[in-house]
C-alpha cells in the first residue's frame, strides 16, 4: 500500500490511530498495577512438624528422606531446609525464572508423597505442606486489645476464624500469613506421678489415641427380623479439659481408677509458646498478606481496606483492628510521581515543538502522534503480560521525545516544501513523503534493534530490563505506523504556509513569531558553524579531549556504586534482635514492656 493512500484517504488514517487508541484504552483498564515486576523466582515451600523431637532429629529423620526426593525436581535451581528445636522442619525449594509455579507445586508434591513412607508415623499423621510462597507482601493487619480484655490465645483464634478466612477469599491474594499459634489442648504430665505409676509419655499417647478418636459405629438392628433400625451414636472427640481429664489411663490393684487429670495438668492452651506478639504494648495477633504475581496491587489493597472496615463493625468489644504497614501510600506516591513526571514531559515536548514550528496547527500532529503511541503502548503490555509498574511507566517517559521525532520530521519536511516555494499542502505533503518514508522506518527499526535483544536477557536483571526495553521499542514502532498514516494525513488537512511579509498581506502572531525566530536560530547556528570550524582547525585538541573523556569514563565506571535498583525510603523500620541462648523467653519482652512505645514496627 503506497503511503498516498493514506494522504487521499485522511479517515481511514484516523480508523487505524482511533482503533490503536481503544486497544490501549483496553489494556490500560485491565492492567495490573505494582511496583516493580515480579522478579524474585518461583519458590514452593514444604513444611511439617514432628512433635517433641529436637533439631537434630528432625534434620536427620524428616528432612534429610524429603531433601533426597525432592532433589533433582524439573526446573529447580536449589534449596534451603531450617529445623528448630520444637519439632518444626521447612524445605523452600526455589525453581528457575519463567517456571509455572501450579506445575512446580504439583511436581514437589508428588515427589514428597514418595518420600512419606521413610518419615515416621507421627510426622506422617500430622502430614506435609507443600505450597507457593508469595514474597510480595502489601499489608501486614494487627487485632489487639487495648485494655486488655483479651488473651493473646483468644485473639489469634479469633483472627484465623473470622477474619483470615475472608482476607484469603479475596481476588488477588496468594497467602494470610497470621503469625501466632492456635488453640489446644496441653496436658502438661508431672514426671513424679508418672514415675510413681510407672507411666512414660507413650502410654498417655496411646490412650489419646485409643480413646479420643472419631469412628463409624453402625447400626443396630440392620439384616434382621427386628421392626426398628438404629443408629448408633457415641461421644468421639472430646472438646473440654475438663472431659480430657476424666480419662481413664489405668485400673490399681486397690479397685481405684487412675484419670488423667491425676498424672498431668489440662488446659486449653497454645499449640506453641514461641511467639509472642504485642502491639502498643498490648495483647494481639498480626498478619502479612501477600499478592499472587501479576495482580493489581492497589485494588487488592483497596478490598482489604473495605473488608476491614466491615470486620472492625462486628468485633466483639474490647478488640481493634488497625493496620502496621501498607504499601500502597509508597506506590500511589511512586506511582503519581510518575504520572507527574509524564504530563510534565508531554507539556514540555509540545512547547518545545511549538517553539521550532511557530505553528498551532503544526503543534497539533506531533501532539496527536504522543498520545496515539503512549497510549497504544499499553495495549501491548497487557498482551504480553507486563505491569503497570515503575519500570514500564519510566519507559514511558524517556520514550516521549523519541516517539515525537517521527511526527516532527513529517511536519518539517512539509515546512521545508513550503520554504521551497509550495502552496499546495496535499502536493508538498505528498513530495515529502517521497523522500522521508524510508528514513522514518529505517531510523525506528534501529532504535527498536537497541532495546529489543534485552528480551533475550536471562535472571533477575533480565527481568527487569525486558519490561523496560520491550515498552519503548514497541512505543517507538506504533509512532512510526503514526508517522506514515496519520501525520501526513494531518499535514495535507491542518498545515498552511506562512504569510511572505512582501505580499502586503497583515501578519498573524505565528507568522511574526516564525520570521523572529528564524533570525534569532540563524545567528545561532551561525556561532555553532563557527565554532565547529574552530575544532576543524585544530584537530589535535579533540583527539586530547575524547581521550580525556574515556578516561574519566572509564575511572566513573569503576568508582561509581552499582546495584540492580535503587534503595528506596518506604517509612517502615523493621527490628530484629536476637538474644543468647540462656536467656529466658519472656525477658526481652519484659524489658521491651518499660518502654512508652514498644519495639514494634515505627511509621513515619
Amino acid at each position: 500500500m503506497k503511503l498516498k493512500t493514506f494522504i487521499d484517504r485522511p479517515i481511514f488514517s484516523c480508523v487505524i490511530s482511533v482503533f490503536i487508541l481503544m486497544l490501549g484504552i483496553i489494556g490500560l483498564v485491565n492492567l495490573p498495577m505494582e511496583q516493580y515486576p515480579d522478579i524474585a523466582p518461583p519458590t514452593i515451600f514444604v513444611s511439617t512438624s514432628y512433635t517433641g523431637a529436637n533439631a537434630e532429629t528432625v534434620l536427620k529423620s524428616v528432612i534429610a528422606p524429603l531433601e533426597e526426593s525432592i532433589n533433582g525436581v524439573e526446573n529447580m535451581s536449589y534449596m534451603t531446609s531450617t529445623a528448630t528445636n520444637n519439632g518444626s522442619g521447612s524445605i523452600t525449594v526455589y525453581f528457575k525464572q519463567g517456571t509455572d509455579p501450579d506445575m512446580a507445586t504439583i511436581n514437589v508434591k508428588n515427589r514428597v508423597s514418595e518420600a512419606e513412607g521413610l518419615l515416621p508415623a507421627e510426622v506422617t499423621k500430622v502430614g506435609v505442606t507443600v505450597e507457593k510462597r508469595q514474597n510480595s507482601m502489601l499489608k501486614i493487619l494487627a487485632l489487639y486489645s487495648p485494655d486488655d480484655s483479651y488473651d493473646q490465645n483468644f485473639i489469634n483464634n479469633y483472627f484465623k476464624i473470622n477474619v483470615e478466612p475472608r482476607l484469603s477469599r479475596i481476588t488477588g491474594v496468594g497467602n494470610v500469613n497470621v503469625m501466632g499459634s492456635d488453640y489446644a489442648m496441653r496436658i502438661w504430665l508431672n514426671p513424679r506421678i508418672m514415675a510413681q505409676y510407672q507411666l512414660v509419655p507413650d502410654d498417655i499417647i496411646d490412650l489419646l489415641g485409643d480413646q479420643n478418636v472419631e469412628a463409624a459405629t453402625g447400626t443396630l438392628g440392620e439384616d434382621s427380623e427386628n421392626t426398628f433400625q438404629y443408629t448408633l451414636k457415641y461421644r468421639g472427640r472430646y472438646e473440654t479439659a475438663e472431659e480430657f481429664g476424666n480419662m481413664v489411663v489405668k485400673s490399681l490393684s486397690s479397685g481405684e481408677v487412675l484419670r488423667l487429670k491425676d498424672v498431668a495438668e489440662v488446659e486449653l492452651g497454645a499449640q506453641s509458646y514461641a511467639y509472642s506478639s504485642r502491639i502498643n504494648g498490648h495483647p494481639g495477633a498480626t498478619c502479612m498478606v501477600s499478592q499472587t504475581a501479576g495482580s493489581n496491587a492497589n485494588e487488592i489493597i483497596k478490598e482489604i481496606d473495605k473488608l476491614t472496615e466491615e470486620v472492625s463493625q462486628t468485633l466483639p468489644k474490647g478488640l481493634v483492628m488497625t493496620d502496621l504497614m501498607s504499601t500502597k501510600d509508597f506506590l500511589d506516591a511512586s506511582i503519581h510521581e510518575v504520572v507527574k513526571t509524564l504530563a510534565e514531559a508531554i507539556i514540555l515536548v509540545i512547547l518545545v515543538v511549538y517553539l521550532f514550528l511557530q505553528s498551532v496547527r503544526s503543534t497539533i500532529i506531533p501532539s496527536v502522534s504522543i498520545i496515539v503511541s503512549l497510549v497504544g503502548t499499553f495495549a501491548f503490555l497487557y498482551v504480553a503480560g507486563f505491569s503497570l509498574n515503575l519500570l514500564t511507566l519510566f519507559a514511558l517517559v524517556l520514550v516521549i521525545g523519541t516517539v515525537v521525532d517521527d511526527a516532527i520530521v513529517v511536519v518539517e519536511a512539509v515546512q521545508a516544501k513550503f520554504d521551497e516555494g509550495y502552496r499546495s499542502p496535499y502536493k508538498a505533503t505528498i513530495d515529502a513523503m517521497d523522500g522521508i518514508s524510508t528514513a522514518i522506518v529505517t531510523t525506528s527499526l534501529v532504535f527498536m534493534a537497541v532495546f529489543i535483544p534485552t528480551s533475550f536477557m536471562g535472571g533477575t536483571s533480565g527481568t527487569y530490563y525486558t519490561q523496560f526495553g520491550l515498552t519503548m521499542a514497541v512505543a517507538v514502532g506504533i509512532s512510526a505506523v503514526n508517522a506514515l498514516t496519520l501525520s501526513p494525513a494531518l499535514c495535507a488537512l491542518l498545515m498552511t504556509p506562512h504569510i511572505d511579509a512582501s505580499s502586503g498581506q497583515k501578519l498573524s502572531f505565528s507568522t511574526r513569531f516564525h520570521h523572529a525566530f528564524e533570525v534569532s536560530f540563524n545567528r545561532l547556528v551561525l556561532k555553532y558553524k563557527n565554532g565547529v570550524q574552530f575544532f576543524i582547525r585544530r584537530r589535535w585538541l579533540v583527539g586530547v579531549s575524547f581521550v580525556l573523556m574515556a578516561v574519566l569514563l572509564i575511572f566513573l565506571m569503576r568508582t561509581t556504586k552499582t546495584g540492580l535498583v535503587p534503595d528506596e525510603d518506604m517509612g517502615t523500620v523493621f527490628v530484629n534482635v536476637t538474644t543468647p541462648p540462656e536467656v529466658a523467653s519472656n525477658r526481652p519482652r519484659k524489658q521491651w514492656s518499660k518502654w512508652k512505645r514498644p519495639l514494634r514496627i515505627f511509621r513515619k
